[in-house]
């Protein structure tokens, strides 16, 4: 019997030597809060409890940052870019040009879309329905309308 008391004994020792290195360890990995005082890990940066930032962030190495929004840069494998500005076109012009000339194209002409004009042209304003479909959508359009 008084060997397993010895038993118990040496365990709880060992139990309360394993707690306080435990304990030890973890006062070691921590550290207090500047602003409200609570006790947070070593390797924070910002407060849990808080929020608040308790130390700088530390970088070994700064990182490069390059910023590249330059249309004229060095790359030889980036494609040129070409923009082309649209153009304000009177609602009204475009609509009397399609009643009266839409058999012809002219409005597209008058838009710019010189393929449609064409295709219009040549097709009599796709058989009149064309001219009906850009006459209603030519009224559901702002002034001026951008082309």
């Amino acid at each position: 019997m008084t060997k397993m008391y010895c038993f118990i004994i040496i365990l709880l020792y060992n139990d309360d030597i394993k707690r306080k290195e435990r304990y030890k360890r973890m006062e070691q990995n921590t550290k207090f809060c500047k602003h409200c005082g609570e006790k947070i890990d070593i390797d924070c940066v910002v407060c849990p409890k808080c929020g608040k930032q308790v130390e700088d962030i530390k970088n070994s190495t700064p990182e490069s940052i390059i910023i590249n929004n330059s249309a004229n840069s060095s790359s030889s494998s980036a494609a040129p870019v070409y923009s082309k500005a649209p153009k304000a076109k009177n609602k009204w012009v475009s609509f009397f040009l399609c009643l009266f000339l839409g058999w012809f194209g002219v409005h597209k002409f008058y838009e710019g879309k010189i393929l449609f004009g064409i295709l219009y042209l040549l097709t009599f304003g796709l058989f009149g329905v064309g001219v009906v479909i850009d006459l209603i959508l030519i009224i559901l359009k702002p002034n001026p309308y951008y082309v």
